[in-house]
Order: C-alpha cells, then structure tokens, then sequence
C-alpha cells in the first residue's frame, strides 16, 4: 500500500495505565521520536481503580503533537495499542456517564467468584479465552447492573478506552479483535460477541462495538483534530490490537521458544500460538493477535506498583527521583541471593495469575532478627519475580520449553531487578528494546498492515543485550521458591477472612 519507504515514518502509541507513550518509527525500524504524559488513577473506595478519559485523551493527543513536533513533519500512520480490560459507560448523547474503570479494579470479585462456580464456568472460560475475575468488563457491566441500576439503564455503549479514542477521532464505535477478545464478552473461533456472555450481562449486542480486525485502517478524522494534531487529511490510523498482544510483537516473541516478560505497573508472561492454550485450574488467557494468532499466557497484578508502594508506605517517599531508585537497587545489591529466607509474597494489590484470588494480600515470610531494612527491599524484588516464575512454569507446561525470555517494561532500566529475575526463572533473558515495546508491536503491526514490511520479525534488531542466569544464585533460588510457591494455599482462608475484616 505504501510505495516509497525511504521518507516515511508511523507512530505507535500506547494507552497503558499510568501514562501513554508514543514513539516514532522510520521504515527501516528506527526509533526516531519518543513521548510520554502521565495521568493518576484514583481509588475513591476499596477496590475501586478510576480514571479520567479525557485526561488520557489529552495525553493521547498530546504525545502526538509531541512526536510530530520532533519529526518536523507528519506520518504515514498511527497505530493504537491499548491496556485491556477498561470499561466506560457512554449515553445516548455520547458522553461518558461513569469514570473508566480500569483492569485493577476488584469490586466485582464476588461477581467473579460467582460465575467460576457456575456448570458452565468451564465452557464460557474456553468461548471467551478471558479468565473469569474482576479485571473483565463482563464482571464489571454485571456489578453495574446490581450495584448502580440507574447508570446500567441509561447505558447507550459500553466500551474501553481505546474505543473512546476512535469515537473522540471518527464518531464511530468500533473495536478490534484483540481488545474484544480480552473483555470476557467475545467468542475468540467464531470472532463475534458471545450470546452466554451477553446474557450473563443483561445486554444484547447493539450496546457494544462492531468487531474489526487489528490491522483495520481508516484516515480522514474530523478537520478540527486534523489540525489540532498537525497531520495530514491522508494520514491512517490503524485501530491495532492490546498492549499485551503487542509487546510480544515489539519485543520480537512470536517465534516458538520464545516468551515475552513484562513487568511494568502490572506483569505478565506471554507465548505466540496458532491455537488458544486452555488451562481452567490457572486460567491461562488466551487473546488474539491477528485472525491466525494468539497470545497465550498469564499475568499478574502486582509489579511496579509494589515498587511505587515500598517507596511510599516503606521509605516514606512518595516521589523517588532518579537517584533515589539508584540509591535502592545500590543497597539491594548488598543483600545476597534469596535473601537469607526472608520471603515476600507479593499479592498486595490481590492476584490474578496463578491463584485469581481478589482477596488475597501481601505476606512477609521468615522474618528473623538479622534480617534489616535492606533485606525487605531485596525479598519485594524477589517475590515479585518468584510469582513471575510461577506463571512461566503454567505456560510453559502447556506449550514447548521456553529457552529465552524478551523482557520489556520499566523493570529492564534496573541490572539488579533483571539479574534477579534471571537467577530466579534460570532463563536466558534478551533486553530486545529499551523503549516502550507495546508501543513498538503497534508500529510493527501497522508497518505489516500497509505492506511495508512482510513479518512483525522483519526488522528485528541484532544488537539485543543478552543477561545469562548466574548458576550459584539459581540454586539458591530453587530452594527458597519451593517455600514460596507453597505460601498462598494454606493461607487462603485466613486472607479472606481478614478481607472481610476490613470492609
């Protein structure tokens, strides 16, 4: 579609949770441009996580601008990659009637619960290819049903953020298969909305988007944006496909042995497959790329944002500087490898992958006498990266041996936090990015789209930084994560009832 590459350039864009981030990519896969704004989330009640879409909106438009203002002129394309699991409430006017409630938010646990108990908990888990917990506009479009009646009614679409943008750009709702496949809602081999998942909801289909393939384009938005953004009436837009589908694209982990690791506010381990790769014990999700590609795998809730909490209810610092978090991993590096017993399982923000619990929390385990301030920091690092390995060892036994990890996320700009995790999964780990890789797969994926290139891994760099597992931090590390991936089962029922202790 697109003819002479030599001047051309895209934009990928990535809507995440805390902030969007946008680079710009020439035709030979070059990162030439990069931006970022970030906007808060708020918790106005237990279990509730909110935002506000015209903020990230802002920032959408904004990391645009930014781009193009540094490129000096405007793209061929933009390409969206967006978080998963976000719903917002739109009337009939097409105005927003709630905040969007993002994926961390866990009021509807019990919802949740609820539905895996149900004969055909089993069924709708393999239709949808979503596990089946509160982070699933499925369980959150039920928790308004029961919980804010007057909102449910007056609902017009039910979307996510990233549809909002394309409504904010074309006045259309539209959705794409990789968004959709992430919402619980969709029918992952037949590509249409699911009829039990619809009726658990108390919806039809006319409330939600049209399905459209991730490499779907359309150019022409309003003239006003247009101007606004300083683009060219020409300019696509490629609506893309989750950030997590394409992280595995922008980190090059399509090909078989290969896993995607990422540990940004959230974490998760992903595999590329040409069939879905169900487990309903550990609920593997199971979301699509394109029409010939899944992304299979398992993520976690808790990753930077246990980071964000060891600095602020911890340290007391609620806005570390650059040198602060130098000053951290200096003083984790005094502590040895498995840090003398001293185990952290780091459910503080409940858990998704490998346990789906809501209710669960944080544990320190094996405290002793000797254990300082400087061991604590170094067990969170830990824990955080022990629970990704029990999420590496699920797909993995489901799929071939994995022989090397693409990790990317803010956790690769720390050696210490990347040399833990390597001792601790004893895999080989390639940094193949150090910008944002969700951002990149968007790239990727839109450069496929108009022909610019054949394969996602076509311009896969050579230049990757390879980190080897340390042998005797390895050993040590399998003892200690033989305790620790015994900790969470005998203590599920005490975590549940100190939950109920604090509603």
């Amino acid at each position: 579609m697109i003819e002479d590459n030599s001047q051309k350039y895209l934009i990928g864009i990535d809507i995440g949770t805390g902030s969007t981030k946008a680079i710009g990519m020439d035709s030979k896969g070059t990162i030439i441009a990069n931006s970022q704004f970030f906007y808060p989330t708020q918790s106005l009640h237990s279990g509730f996580s909110e935002q506000d879409p015209e903020v990230i909106w802002k920032a959408f438009t904004d990391c645009i601008k930014k781009i193009i203002d540094e490129v000096k002129c405007p793209p061929v394309s933009i390409s969206l990659s967006s978080a998963m699991h976000s719903l917002l409430t739109m009337d009939k006017n097409n105005q927003p009637i709630t905040s969007l409630i993002i994926w961390a938010d866990t009021r509807s646990g019990d919802i949740a619960q609820r539905i895996r108990k149900l004969p055909e908990a089993e069924k709708l888990y393999q239709t949808t290819g979503t596990p089946i917990h509160s982070m699933t506009p499925l369980c959150k479009i039920i928790w308004l049903k029961e919980n804010a009646p007057e909102i449910f009614a007056s609902a017009f679409k039910f979307i996510s953020i990233k549809e909002f943008i394309w409504y904010k750009l074309f006045k259309v709702y539209e959705i794409d298969y990789s968004i959709a496949s992430a919402t619980g809602l969709f029918d992952i081999q037949h590509l249409k909305w699911n009829d039990f998942s619809l009726q658990l909801c108390g919806i039809n289909s006319s409330l939600l988007s049209e399905i459209v393939p991730t490499d779907f384009l359309r150019k022409g938005p309003d003239s006003l944006i247009v101007s606004a953004l300083n683009i060219s009436s020409e300019t696509f837009f490629s609506i893309g496909a989750s950030d997590g589908c394409l992280a595995n694209v922008g980190s090059h982990a399509v090909e078989k042995g290969t896993a995607a690791l990422t540990i940004g506010t959230s974490g998760a381990v992903r595999v590329a497959s040409s069939k879905p790769i169900f487990d309903f014990d550990s609920m593997s999700f199971n979301y699509l790329l394109d029409e010939k590609t899944f992304i299979c795998g398992g993520p976690v809730n808790n990753g930077g944002n246990v980071i964000d909490w060891l600095f602020e209810a911890i340290l007391n610092n609620a806005h570390p500087t650059d040198e602060d978090f130098k000053n951290l991993f200096e003083l984790i590096d005094t502590i040895p490898a498995g840090s003398k017993g001293l185990i952290f399982l780091p459910y503080l923000f409940g858990e998704r992958a490998p346990v789906w619990d809501e209710k669960s929390s944080g544990i320190f385990f094996g405290i002793k006498s000797f254990h300082t301030n400087a061991f604590f920091l170094r067990a969170t690092l830990e824990g955080i990266c022990y629970s990704m390995k029990q999420v590496l060892e699920i797909v993995e036994s489901s799929t071939e041996k994995i022989l090397q990890l693409n990790i990317s996320g803010g956790f690769i700009r720390s050696n210490t936090w990347t040399n833990i995790l390597a001792g601790i999964t004893g895999k080989k780990l390639s940094v193949v990015e150090t910008e944002d890789s969700s951002a990149i797969g968007a790239a990727l994926l839109n450069m496929k789209a108009l022909k610019m290139i054949e394969h996602y891994d076509s311009l896969k760099p050579t230049n990757d930084l390879l980190i080897e597992p340390n042998l005797d931090s390895q050993i040590v590390y399998e003892k200690y994560y033989a305790v620790f991936k015994n900790l969470y089962q005998p203590m599920k029922a005490l975590m549940h009832e100190d939950d109920a202790l604090n509603d």
